[in-house]
């Protein structure tokens, strides 16, 4: 071994000290946290690690910035072995990977190509940050550290390159190596054994002092962003944590603090990138509001920084000063997060289906919504009455509650308490139960199955409000109590299928629902309506005539939490003569009503309404009807209509209302 071998052991163990030394206070802090299972379902989360972690599929979403984010990072997994054929050469003179035979040759070659593109892509994400300024990476008090990183990552990719040019010219490269951007740098520089020298100590030297920086930058997601994508949410995303309010000893519910949240919260608030896309889509930020899911993020890791040392301070019996006290004394919402950007929130999920490293935003904004209404009652005035109709109603709206079935009648609709044989449990809803609007799909979708003989009945004034808005604006006392008389009505009834028009409703009792013993199988309408389209029980007219163009708003809590996109679609296609314009924002990528989370008892004081904003997207596409499938989005989407004053032509049904006047018989 030679002087250099010893230098760089010596080099190697002191930056290897002080990693593992960072990596044991980070973990230490998480364990400060609340315990969640998130280590089952072990093919699922590595089959999810390879799509989104390693294959980069939500990065991709965005057409420019995804490529190039995904360029560098397939080239920093090609060039980990760099870094190990570094460490080797360290440790003694010659030593590589060349022993590897044809696979060295095809990992040089791919090394070669992979320092080109980072090099390609730094100064594409150089060009974007600094020249072009796009908006959401225009971060106050990021600009500095942002092009800090971006810059050592070109020179790190750069020394390689050059090192392994040097290499060539010496005759040093192994046997098996292939390097033709290299090579061709070699014979265009006079590289020789100092440059080479210089270059390996750059680019070994770079690489442990950004592997020691992560842990106190916003790029800590280089290490933690492949773990916080295997430990993320396996199937609905938005399944929030059932409290038990029996239990004894608990003085608190929802987040007040760190320590309320889950460890893989505090994981989310490490492996945030910063990059923005998440508050980019978000609807309350896009229309005014201060709502930015981003900073929702970062205000938390500010927090965990802040207060996890001094308690593990105190852990140790270390008393602490003055300053570290007022630290300690702080609030987690007021302090750091805003209580008004809590409410802000619609729950969509936007940001959550846009974030590349999985971070769950709306269950963290959920939990602190809780604490501020079960331990503050902190809380918009105009919810109070939605909570208090729900609590003595069963419904967020002043209606009695023997009202509920009296839209059946003359429909010949029955309820379970009548007869209880049947194959479908319908799930009205309030909404669909109360609203005049919405009362109208309800009669359509009953129709509908009364046309097809489908055996289904109503729970009419045993329903009660499924505790939706209840749930999502954080009284999970009210939701808690409201999901378990339904759940006992249901179950005495034996009901096995239920349908609903509500996404709320469909969502809550498809996913929510099973942590209270609530196991069904649960549909929205227009799944089964294509159910009933597909086995013939009813029959769409083939000779209707030219109908105009229509236009369809995607429901968030029945696609993107869901994922259903098709069913309605596939119905307003076998229409004839219906020509369906796709809105620009549609899909997974479509823009929140406005109503979700509870918003739809509050009022928007800030900004422009989500709804307006949404219904001009929908009026821009030309179409003379809007599909709907959503009772909240039809109010939402009805009144941005008559605020843009085209109520007088254009039309807003729902999919069953529009599939019912197409039928070949009724």
């Amino acid at each position: 071994m030679h002087i250099k071998n010893y230098i760089f052991l010596l080099v190697l163990a002191i930056a290897g000290g002080i990693f593992a030394k960072n990596a044991r206070r980070l973990i230490s802090y998480l364990q400060l946290a609340k315990p969640d299972i998130r280590w089952d379902r072990i093919p699922e989360r590595l089959m999810q690690t390879f799509l989104v972690g390693f294959a980069q599929t939500k990065i991709l979403r965005d057409k420019t910035a995804g490529p190039i984010h995904a360029g560098i990072f397939w080239g920093f997994m090609i060039l980990l072995g760099s870094a190990v054929e570094a460490v080797l050469e360290g440790i003694h003179d010659g030593w590589s990977l060349n022993f590897l035979g044809p696979v060295y040759s095809v990992w040089t070659v791919l090394t070669d190509v992979f320092c080109l593109l980072i090099i390609l892509g730094v100064l594409a994400s150089l060009w974007r940050r600094y020249v072009s300024k796009v908006k959401r990476l225009q971060v106050e008090g990021e600009k500095v550290e942002a092009g800090a990183i971006l810059l050592t990552i070109f020179g790190i990719v750069t020394a390689l390159l050059l090192q392994n040019s040097a290499k060539i010219n010496l005759g040093m490269d192994g046997s098996w190596a292939v390097r033709p951007v290299a090579a061709m740098v070699g014979h265009s520089l006079p590289l020789g054994e100092v440059s080479y020298e210089v270059f390996w100590w750059m680019h070994i030297v770079l690489i442990l002092c950004f592997t020691n920086y992560l842990p106190f930058s916003k790029h800590l997601h280089v290490l933690t962003s492949i773990p916080n994508v295997f430990f993320s949410k396996l199937g609905p995303n938005n399944v929030l944590p059932a409290i038990n309010f029996e239990e004894e000893g608990v003085e608190k519910f929802g987040v007040v603090d760190i320590e309320d949240f889950s460890w893989k919260t505090i994981l989310d608030s490490y492996t945030c990138t910063h990059c923005g896309r998440c508050t980019s889509v978000c609807p309350a930020n896009q229309t005014g509001k201060i709502l930015d899911p981003r900073g929702i993020i970062v205000a938390i890791h500010d927090r965990v920084m802040d207060k996890a040392p001094l308690v593990m301070k105190q852990k140790a019996g270390i008393e602490l000063t003055a300053d570290e006290q007022t630290i300690m004394d702080k609030k987690l919402i007021g302090d750091y997060v805003s209580v008004e950007a809590l409410w802000d929130c619609t729950t969509c999920g936007a940001c959550m289906q846009e974030c590349p490293v999985n971070i769950e935003h709306v269950p963290a904004i959920v939990g602190m919504r809780r604490s501020l209404v079960m331990m503050e009652a902190n809380f918009p005035p105009e919810v109070q009455p939605a909570y208090s109709n729900m609590e003595n109603n069963a419904t967020p709206w002043a209606f009695s509650p023997s009202e509920r079935a009296d839209w059946t009648e003359g429909t010949g609709v029955q309820t379970v308490a009548e007869n209880p044989e049947m194959d479908v449990l319908f799930w009205v809803g309030c909404a669909g139960s109360y609203d005049d609007r919405a009362k109208k799909t309800t009669k359509a979708f009953a129709e509908l199955m009364q046309i097809a003989n489908v055996n289904f009945k109503i729970l009419g004034t045993e329903e009660r409000c499924t505790g939706d808005p209840a749930r999502r604006s954080g009284n999970e006392y009210l939701a808690d109590m409201l999901t378990k008389m339904n759940v006992e009505t249901m179950n005495t009834y034996n009901v096995k299928t239920i349908v609903t028009t509500c996404p709320h409703c469909f969502n809550t009792l498809k996913n929510d629902y099973p942590q209270f013993g609530g196991n069904y199988e649960v549909m929205h309408h227009t799944q089964y309506i294509r159910d009933m389209i597909d086995s013939k029980k009813l029959v769409i007219d083939k000779n209707k005539v030219s109908q105009g163009a229509i236009t369809y708003h995607d429901s968030c809590y029945l696609g993107r939490y869901n994922e259903e996109y098709e069913a309605p679609r596939a119905t307003l296609s076998d229409i004839p003569g219906l020509t369906v314009l796709e809105v620009k924002r549609s899909g997974d990528k479509g823009l929140c009503c406005g109503a979700g989370g509870g918003r739809m008892f509050m009022e928007e004081t800030v900004g422009r309404r989500v709804n307006e904003v949404r219904t001009e997207e929908l009026l821009a596409t030309g179409a003379t009807t809007i599909a709907l499938n959503c009772p909240f989005c039809t109010t939402m989407i009805t009144d941005g209509v008559k605020a843009a004053e085209r109520i007088d032509d254009v039309q807003i049904k729902d999919i069953s209302e529009i599939l019912l006047e197409n039928l070949a018989s009724r």
